[in-house]
């Protein structure tokens, strides 16, 4: 059995939504050549890894490293993800992955980010997480993690 989705997210669009200042953590990321493709840019294929990079970023930045909840028996796996493309992204751009969690059940958790190079929005993604077990069953949201999201509930 796999964990049950929220109802279903949408793409940030709120005028909040495009303002890097309201979200909590930002992340740079360096386009790289094999990531563009024969149009000269960004593949959509590579901006997943791009959110999952900052989310893993953000993770240590607060103290609570991707790898060591692993160890301690919690996995966040992705149920949704969402993209809305507005610019694109080409070779040696440097992309501020902006992110913040917007919103929790008791065994899952949503976030938004805001991917922009310098001052122009290039997307709004969201990404829906359930907190499940090594076996991929769902457990309750970390202590710490319910923590962070209490002030959204």
């Amino acid at each position: 059995m796999s964990p049950r989705s929220p109802e279903p997210t949408s793409i940030p669009d709120r005028a909040s939504d495009a303002d890097p200042g309201t979200y909590a953590f930002r992340h740079d990321i360096r386009v790289r050549f094999a990531e563009t493709d024969a149009m000269g840019i960004v593949h959509h294929s590579r901006y997943l890894p791009y959110l999952e990079e900052a989310r893993v970023e953000y993770l240590r930045s607060i103290g609570h490293p991707y790898d060591a909840e692993r160890r301690d028996g919690v996995d966040f796996a992705v149920l949704e993800a969402h993209v809305a493309y507005r610019q694109p992204l080409r070779f040696d751009d440097v992309v501020t992955v902006h992110l913040r969690v917007t919103s929790a059940t008791r065994a899952s958790f949503t976030i938004q980010y805001l991917l922009a190079v310098g001052d122009t929005v290039t997307s709004l993604a969201t990404t829906v997480h359930a907190c499940v077990n090594d076996k991929g069953r769902p457990v309750r949201l970390p202590g710490w993690l319910s923590e962070l999201v209490a002030p959204l509930r």
